[in-house]
């Protein structure tokens, strides 16, 4: 078994295998500019070809890093699977990490991978 970076990755990592999902763990690099970074999402699932970032925090960089990602590999499906998709973006702020997702056209889960993001089942 892989060393996760984060408690929530492994409870995610244990409940994706429980579900009979298989995934590969940070095994790709995706570059994005304006100074080529490189960006490893958390999880792929090869059998629904879904990236998945697991996230507790979702800092200001991290949402500047996905926006970027995502305007310069549009094929790619990243979505996001949070610790509490209620907790708001800043101190004070009335947007939550769902509500930011939302906007930004990203798919998104709370606690869980949900089964269909593993699965092709129909």
């Amino acid at each position: 078994m892989p060393v996760y970076r984060s408690q929530f990755e492994k409870i995610l990592a244990v409940k994706m295998s429980q579900e009979g999902g298989k995934f590969k763990y940070e095994t790709i690099r995706l570059p994005y500019v304006p100074k080529v970074r490189h960006y490893t999402p958390d999880f792929y699932i090869p059998e629904t070809d879904i990236y998945i970032e697991a996230k507790g925090r979702l800092t200001r960089e991290d949402r500047s890093k996905m926006l970027l990602v995502k305007q310069q590999h549009p094929d790619c499906d990243i979505r996001f699977v949070f610790g509490n998709a209620k907790n708001k973006l800043y101190k004070n702020s009335n947007t939550t990490y769902g509500d930011w997702c939302n906007k930004h056209g990203f798919e998104w889960a709370e606690k869980a991978v949900p089964r269909e993001w593993l699965k092709n089942e129909g």
